[in-house]
């Protein structure tokens, strides 16, 4: 995987609260979300943090709630994705800070 999104993946994680789910040990979840962040920076939702989490638990072969689709989901369950939301949109902004400044 390219180096930018290594670096951006590494960014989103060291953002996230030390609480948050899934546990940070799977670089290709963080690297779904990196490309996310390039694809749609401060505009992604908690929606598209859903997909990217399906897309990941469907490569791993996995059964999960996330293979609901995200509109029918409790409030309670769509709101465990705002910290990723949160991660991605910091992320984005230092990323477009540096590049402003580079």
């Amino acid at each position: 995987m390219t180096t930018y999104l290594t670096e951006a993946a590494q960014l989103i994680r060291s953002l996230l609260p030390p609480t948050a789910e899934p546990p940070g040990d799977d670089e290709s979840l963080f690297l779904g979300y990196a490309v996310l962040m390039r694809a749609k920076g401060t505009r992604t939702t908690a929606s598209d943090v859903h997909d990217a989490w399906t897309a990941w638990m469907l490569s791993r072969g996995s059964d999960h709630r996330s293979l609901v689709p995200f509109e029918q989901l409790s409030g309670e369950v769509q709101a465990l994705d705002a910290a990723y939301v949160h991660a991605i949109h910091a992320a984005a902004e230092r990323c477009a800070g540096d590049a402003r400044r580079g």
